[in-house]
């Protein structure tokens, strides 16, 4: 039987190729708002970071998010994030 291909995506903080099932995406809508996309499937423009702390935290303060999405980003999103790592670990 034929493998199914994995797909790989990259972390926006550490550039890193991970499988997607090992990032959060956060995307930002036709509607023009700002959600995390747990399905991975949602319209929109996205971009990835890996489930790590340290990672969403320097995301946060270099405001990479807010570059690669065109939008700002509120801090609530952020909150959610990390709360989302933390349930994992």
């Amino acid at each position: 039987m034929k493998q199914r291909k994995i797909p790989m995506r990259t972390c926006l903080v550490t550039k890193e190729k991970c499988e997607k099932k090992d990032l959060i995406r956060v995307v930002r809508t036709p509607q023009k708002t700002i959600e995390i996309d747990e399905t991975g499937r949602k319209n929109g423009k996205g971009a990835y970071l890996k489930k790590a702390k340290d990672v969403i935290l320097k995301a946060r303060d270099k405001k990479l998010l807010n570059h690669a999405l065109e939008s700002e980003i509120p801090e609530s999103i952020y909150e959610d994030l990390l709360k989302m790592v933390e349930e994992d670990e």
